[in-house]
């Protein structure tokens, strides 16, 4: 049986609140994700479905995962989809126009 988004999203939830209390199956996370996932899930992930779990590294300030690269011309109007909006501000509204930039 697949999966739902919804039941990724919670396993992934899950995953992450376990393995920040229990070392030994944040271990197995990062060393075999899909066999952690049937441990704590009882299912079996889809065949062909991989998985890869990072560690923050807790010399950086943040961690973020990259979108897929997109090949060809990118639209702005396309690339505020893939960012979320403006690249230089992430607030809706800025009081003090700090970037300039007027929404």
């Amino acid at each position: 049986m697949a999966w739902t988004q919804q039941e990724i999203n919670e396993c992934i939830n899950l995953c992450k609140q376990k393995a920040a209390a229990d070392a030994e199956f944040r271990g197995k996370l990062l060393s075999d994700p899909a066999a952690a996932i049937r441990e704590l899930s009882g299912r079996e992930i889809p065949a062909g479905f991989r998985i890869k779990v990072l560690e923050n590294d807790p010399a950086y300030d943040a961690t973020f995962v990259l979108p897929p690269a997109v090949s060809g011309g990118v639209s702005d109007k396309e690339l505020d989809g893939v960012t979320g909006g403006s690249a230089l501000c992430a607030f809706e509204t800025c009081a003090a126009n700090a970037c300039g930039a007027d929404k």
